[in-house]
């Protein structure tokens, strides 16, 4: 039996970056070579991948931690150390990832949504490289005997939420037939009982019709009154709907074992739905009325087709056990799907051409922000990714290393964001495990001319100049 799982809490770290090789030439007859150390390889990075041929998250029910290769260390010669390999998680279409707080493990907020195949997004980043000390020959710094540690990458934990990537959804009070339709109109096998709750995941099951479209139905787990605030299996399945184009909400005409009453059932399962969002409830929907081959039913298809047509809504008698009434519900739910379909094409395109560079641009922004936090009185705390880069790849045994951070911290205006924030001269000022004194002579340091390849210093400005504050 195929084991169906939605949801799944993961850790992910990348690979760390090696370190930078701090080295000069020695050759005989060159008594003074320059430096030549090589960079530390990039750690590999852990990516999240869609894969088609996947159907639940099943892969991270008993396996939760993921580590990408780390980067090897740089060598003398200009040898560049080798970048780890990245981790593919392969994941169902519909994926959504989201940031779990460490503490709470709650979502934070949303980091990828993956819906089309191939979709993919990198959830830890590999830790960068070192620099050589080949990069920080300036003007006035001829032979740097000093290279940038590699970076460790970060750990955190994500969730995996896989949303039925369905065009139809079956909803409908517990026990309506859902199971029994799906069964009949596609190939899938759902277990079919005459209880409530038979259902306990959701069921997928492609329908092609005779003129040759096809839609891909899902049998959503029963409904009850108060589903929208987590009654019964409420919360859990409703999510499924979300998705989904067209909604096919069946109805018992013969009101089950509790002697329902088919307009009410009507009314609640929609006001469940746009109790739960309230989209849903504008999403189209045909209403189906199930097991019309019962006897006494006809005056309960006509009062419920009465207050459906007044709602506006297409209405369908049908038997789900006979066959009734089928052909032609399959036939109009097909064409509604198809118009859906194209409606939406556009909007897919676009979504194609989008989607890498969207999620790339928030982390990046959300890598390059500086926060400044008060922690007690005279002492505070910095946030930043990039900046707490800068501190741990720094060589805290070199004084050459710590007056360059003292440089970086410079280019970026730290000490302007301090300032702004409330810091005065000599209060503590924290970066992750590291305390400095905060003073407004930090920019007392002689202007460097970098004399590095032009496309390294172009890359430094850009990776420095672009910081601003969060």
């Amino acid at each position: 039996m195929s084991m169906f799982t939605d949801m799944s809490h993961i850790n992910v770290r990348g690979g760390d970056g090696g370190a930078g090789c701090m080295s000069f030439r020695r050759e005989a007859f060159v008594p003074k070579g320059g430096p030549d150390g090589g960079d530390g390889g990039n750690g590999g990075s852990v990516i999240v991948q869609t894969d088609p041929q996947l159907s639940s998250l099943i892969d991270y029910r008993y396996k939760h931690h993921f580590k990408a290769e780390r980067g090897t260390h740089g060598q003398g010669a200009r040898k560049r150390g080798r970048d780890g390999k990245d981790l593919v998680l392969r994941v169902p279409l519909g994926t959504v990832v989201r940031e779990l707080d460490p503490q709470t493990q709650k979502p934070m907020y949303e980091i990828a949504d993956l819906t089309q195949p191939g979709d993919r997004v990198v959830v830890a980043p590999g830790g960068v490289g070192g620099r050589g000390n080949i990069h920080f020959v300036t003007s006035v710094r001829r032979a740097p005997a000093f290279a940038e540690k590699g970076e460790p990458a970060i750990e955190h934990w994500i969730e995996l939420e896989m949303k039925l990537l369905a065009d139809v959804a079956l909803v409908g009070m517990p026990s309506v037939g859902k199971s029994s339709l799906i069964a009949r109109i596609s190939a899938a096998r759902p277990k079919v009982a005459d209880y409530p709750f038979t259902t306990l995941v959701p069921n997928l099951g492609v329908v092609r019709t005779r003129d040759g479209r096809s839609f891909v139905a899902a049998d959503v787990p029963g409904l009850i009154e108060g589903a929208s605030v987590g009654k019964g299996l409420g919360h859990q399945f409703l999510r499924h709907i979300e998705r989904t184009a067209l909604i096919l909400h069946l109805v018992d005409l013969t009101g089950g074992f509790e002697d329902r009453d088919p307009v009410q059932d009507y009314r609640t399962i929609n006001a469940e739905l746009a109790a739960y969002a309230a989209e849903l409830a504008e999403r189209p929907q045909i209403v189906v009325a199930n097991k019309c081959d019962m006897p006494d039913t006809d005056v309960a298809i006509e009062v419920l087709r009465e207050e459906v047509e007044r709602d506006g809504l297409p209405f369908f008698a049908i038997s789900a056990v006979t066959g009734e009434g089928v052909d032609r519900l399959v036939s109009e739910t097909a064409r509604q799907v198809a118009e859906l379909r194209s409606a939406a094409t556009f909007d897919e395109e676009q979504h194609r051409r989008d989607l890498a560079g969207v999620w790339e641009r928030r982390r990046a922004a959300r890598d390059r922000s500086i926060t400044v936090t008060r922690e007690d009185d005279g002492a505070w705390r910095v946030h930043g990714t990039d900046i707490e880069r800068m501190v741990v790849q720094t060589d805290w045994e070199n004084d050459e290393a710590i007056d360059y951070l003292q440089h970086r911290f410079a280019r970026l205006k730290l000490e302007d964001t301090l300032a702004k924030a409330g810091c005065r001269e000599g209060d503590e000022v924290r970066i992750l495990g590291f305390a400095f004194t905060y003073t407004t002579h930090a920019n007392d340091f002689e202007e460097e001319t970098p004399l590095a390849d032009e496309d390294e210093s172009e890359r430094l400005d850009a990776e420095e100049g672009e910081a601003h504050v969060g």
